[in-house]
């Protein structure tokens, strides 16, 4: 179907249809030219699951889905025709929201003969004709675009109850392809897709995250695939995305004769990808008179590529206005630079447009903004991708050291990604969640795919040091310096947009505090480096604790971890875990706190040092006395992004072992007893 791009840090547009299921494919295309319902009345396919058998589930499902089946009908023109059909089984109260279906379709789709039932365990059915359902545009982040909704709310979505639906739809698509998603967050007793094709035509079927299953012949030039019993993908906190785990079947048409057809290879969405840039590169004038002013008093060519790239970030804003093809075409770059606004596709073309014209050649980098979307077994199809970042040729000679996200093409030689759309992270790096994952690099020769580098761990993460006293009562007052780079400054930035009041700024301090101590107070607070990206962002504050310190006896039990929490207890839970874990990006943290110990005191114990390593990550402390004073230092750092589960109990004790440091306490006794 006809997905668009969505770009920037958005989440992917959903296909234009919803989830669908038949008999034999002649019976099926019959019903399809038949009225679908006796007014009110189910049709037969979903009374025959009245009495059929749940897929496997447990307590705590809410619905499930009997049926789901999609008709692929491709006429000799190209256009498609489809036929969905799809009923769920209401379990909980939980799972109302399984009555609600919302279609997509935009001006190159017609959806026809859209009905939905509800077939309750007691009384007569309900039906929802298509002029009682609901239209409405898109209620997204695009300016314009000819995608519209129609949302279907079935009445009685309630616990015991069958609803469902068919939708028959026409398109003419911009690839010939097509996918077919057959898995869900809950269970499916049964997904079918059928495809008939016209005389001549071929096709090639891949599958993703699930064995390959071979179709059945059901007619001249039809197939039919049939699964049972697929289990449901629960959700877990830092898994990979969606495409990364559910099963998928892509289908790619092929007419005769060598036609226009879907991607059987990524260099062929690639030279697709780059017959769509045709023309819209050219600088006009006023573009090459901006690049020279730009450019001027820049000698060097990575200070003029830094200087187009912050002209990109802070001056071109980012607006999608995506109609027909123009969700995947980029406008021309004048048109661009003319409005002072574009989607992610808009602003990356006009910057490759105005480096042309410092001598340096780039290439549009289409991409899945959520890392493990695409990977190297992915084959190519136009849903792959949400986004659109560049990557840009260095000249020889150009090793400024502020440009890490760099890496080395065989061909084309050492290419430094950059995305135009992120106005925070500065030219030269690249936000964590795009390191390591696949994208197609986009050249004239066609396309290939290729991993954005990984940065090192120094390149993302929190500095910190402390210095605090503590007096008999347990009393802590002190000071914190912070910096941050990476995207551990990027967030920090962001939230600062949002900031209505000036008290506002103060209140990411109060989180972080909040998090290592019940009762505090901020004295003191100021930030640096807001607004400039090129330098570590900065906090600096005051505070003071009562209570910290705790007093046992003659004994005072003082944490040397004042604050910062690295434990996690994400695999805490009574199910293993299924799907790998993903972290948002490389990191390397520090801490240095220097508690003085109170007059009269002296050391009688403290917490022994940790040394924990593991090819994922490694988590160093120490605590020791330093003259009238208990220093603690630590070291934090994510090597790996993604865990698989093999690794999840390494995970596990690595998380529980930060845990146990950072509740540790150091004994102080009065210095006489001592």
């Amino acid at each position: 179907m006809n997905f668009k791009l969505s770009c920037a840090l958005a989440l992917p547009r959903p296909p234009i249809r919803h989830f669908f299921p038949a008999a034999a494919l002649l019976a099926l295309l019959l019903l399809a030219r038949a009225p679908l319902a006796l007014p009110g009345d189910a049709p037969g396919w979903m009374h025959a699951l009245v009495n059929a058998p749940l897929p496997p589930h447990d307590e705590k499902t809410d619905a499930v889905q009997l049926y789901f089946e999609e008709i692929l009908v491709v006429q000799p023109n190209g256009k498609l025709k489809e036929i969905d059909r799809a009923a769920y089984k209401i379990l909980r109260p939980g799972g109302r929201g399984y009555g609600d279906f919302t279609f997509h379709y935009d001006n190159e789709t017609r959806i026809s003969n859209l009905h939905g039932w509800c077939i309750p365990a007691q009384g007569k059915d309900f039906e929802v004709k298509e002029k009682d359902v609901t239209e409405r545009g898109l209620d997204n982040f695009e300016l314009m675009t000819d995608v519209r909704l129609k949302i279907m709310k079935i009445p009685a979505a309630e616990p015991g109850n069958i609803v469902g639906y068919e939708v028959e739809q026409e398109e003419r698509p911009y690839i010939l392809q097509d996918e077919w998603y057959f898995q869900r967050t809950i269970p499916v007793a049964q997904s079918r897709y059928t495809l008939q094709l016209p005389s001549g035509w071929d096709y090639k079927a891949v599958w993703i995250n699930h064995p390959e299953v071979v179709p059945a012949s059901v007619g001249n030039n039809q197939w039919q695939w049939n699964l049972t019993q697929i289990p449901e993908i629960k959700p877990e906190e830092m898994m990979p995305p969606w495409k990364g785990v559910a099963g998928l079947m892509i289908v790619s048409l092929i007419p005769p004769g060598g036609g226009s057809h879907g991607f059987l290879n990524w260099s062929e969405m690639g030279v697709w990808e780059n017959q769509l840039l045709q023309g819209r590169l050219n600088a006009s004038p006023a573009i090459k008179q901006k690049v020279a002013e730009l450019t001027a008093n820049r000698p060097a060519t990575p200070a003029k590529m830094q200087a187009l790239a912050e002209f990109m970030q802070k001056d071109i804003r980012y607006v999608a206005i995506e109609l027909g093809i123009g969700g995947w075409q980029p406008h021309a770059a004048d048109e661009t630079f003319s409005h002072r606004y574009g989607d992610c596709k808009d602003k990356a073309t006009l910057l490759a447009s105005m480096l042309k014209e410092i001598g340096v050649d780039s290439y549009l980098v289409p991409i899945h903004t959520e890392r493990g979307g695409v990977t190297p077994n992915t084959p190519p199809h136009i849903g792959s991708f949400n986004h659109v970042i560049l990557a840009i040729h260095l000249p020889d000679g150009v090793n400024d050291p502020s440009f890490t996200a760099v890496f080395q093409d065989p061909k084309l030689g050492r290419l430094l990604i950059f995305d135009p759309t992120d106005e925070i992270t500065p030219f030269g790096s690249v936000r964590g969640a795009l390191q390591d994952s696949y994208a197609l690099m986009v050249t004239p020769d066609g396309g290939q795919l290729i991993q954005i580098p990984r940065l090192p761990t120094s390149s993302n993460g929190i500095a910190r040091t402390g210095q605090f006293t503590i007096d008999p009562r347990g009393v802590l007052m002190g000071s914190v310096h912070e910096t941050r780079v990476g995207d551990a400054a990027t967030r920090q930035r962001a939230a600062f947009r949002y900031a209505e009041k000036e008290t506002d700024k103060i209140k990411p301090i109060e989180q972080i505090m909040s998090y290592s101590m019940g009762t505090f107070q901020i004295t003191k607070a100021s930030v640096s480096n807001l607004n400039q990206t090129s330098l570590p962002f900065g906090y600096d504050w005051n505070f003071g604790a009562i209570d910290y310190g705790k007093i046992a006896g003659d004994l005072l039990l003082v944490r040397p971890r004042v604050i910062g929490v690295k434990s996690s207890g994400l695999l805490e839970t009574k199910e293993p875990r299924r799907y790998p874990v993903e972290f948002e990006g490389p990191q390397r943290d520090t801490d240095t706190f220097e508690i003085k110990i109170p007059a009269g005191y002296a050391v009688d114990e403290l917490p022994p040092p940790v040394d924990v390593e593991y090819t994922f990550g490694s988590y160093h402390s120490k605590t020791e006395t330093r003259g009238d004073a208990i220093v603690y230092t630590r070291t934090y750092e994510i090597k790996e992004l993604s865990v698989p589960v093999s690794k999840a109990e390494e995970l596990k004790k690595f998380n529980r072992i930060i845990a146990s440091d950072e509740r540790s306490t150091a004994v102080l006794k009065p210095a006489s007893a001592h």
